[in-house]
């Protein structure tokens, strides 16, 4: 059985909700079990169904679709461990 563990500490940022969805879209898409703790989700289930690589590519998507992309990235942590992180932007003078 594998676990990985994603950082959201940084897109607490955004409410709740953005949190409940991403919980939402990540169970319909690896039909894993998603357990969302204060700063972070973990996702265990099938070694196939789990792969941080896939893991990372739904983070991806999920980001694009909630038009999140632009102010977040998703980064490899640990081991088993993905995080989300807040892009810095520079601004322009």
């Amino acid at each position: 059985m594998a676990e990985i563990k994603i950082n959201i500490s940084e897109l607490k940022s955004e409410g709740d909700e953005v949190i409940k969805e991403l919980a939402e879209f990540l169970k319909e898409k690896t039909k894993a079990e998603i357990d969302t703790a204060t700063d972070s989700i973990t996702v265990k289930g099938e070694e196939k169904a789990v792969s941080k690589k896939f893991l990372r590519v739904l983070l991806r998507k999920f980001l694009h679709k909630s038009e999140l992309k632009d102010y977040f990235r998703v980064i490899g942590g640990e081991e088993s461990s993905l995080r989300v992180k807040e892009k810095k932007i520079v601004k322009e003078e």
